[in-house]
């Protein structure tokens, strides 16, 4: 797969392909998205986030500090790669297993007041809009600026591997050194 500015548009192929949020690893895009978001300071967070826990079935608050900024990030991303999400299907997707003692475990879904107030706040700093047939979808602006932390992504990413690509080479080159004494 070539991206965007290796490849240029050639009689056989028409369009250039620009990375976008799928071309990312998750784990990548959600902790540089979450990054932005603390950055940024758009998004105003909550007084009771450190003591808060995220679902019923959690014993604890959540230990990272930053995990208010993760969670949107998650949310934003989810939202991006599906059209239109409901509140009620991101706790779902959120939950996780009910310790109910000696009798099998259930699936819980995750707190809804949560999940709402980081959606509400996606809302306020225009990534996120109203979908008229329910839930809440991405807007023009979210989807852009998704897309430009995901470029950021697969660039510093680029950076690395050139950086471990020099770095193998250079020891290569040691070990021939090595060889002719």
């Amino acid at each position: 797969m070539t991206f965007y500015p290796e490849t240029h548009p050639t009689p056989h192929t028409r369009f250039v392909k620009m990375p976008n949020v799928r071309d990312v690893a998750p784990d990548t895009f959600i902790n540089a998205y979450a990054q932005h978001l603390k950055r940024s300071g758009k998004i105003e967070v909550p007084t009771w986030v450190d003591i808060v826990k995220t679902g019923a079935y959690k014993e604890q608050a959540p230990y990272d500090p930053d995990w208010y900024f993760v969670r949107a990030a998650a949310l934003a991303r989810h939202i991006y790669l599906r059209k239109a999400v409901g509140i009620g299907a991101l706790t779902k997707l959120h939950g996780g297993p009910m310790n109910r003692g000696h009798r099998p475990q259930k699936h819980s879904p995750a707190s809804g007041a949560v999940q709402r107030k980081v959606v509400q706040g996606l809302e306020g700093i225009g990534v996120l809009e109203k979908d008229p047939k329910g839930g809440r979808r991405i807007s023009q602006d979210g989807m852009r600026d998704l897309d430009r932390i995901a470029m950021a992504c697969l660039e510093s990413q680029r950076e690395e591997d050139e950086d471990e690509d020099e770095e193998d080479d250079e020891d290569d080159d040691d070990d021939d050194d090595d060889d002719d004494e």
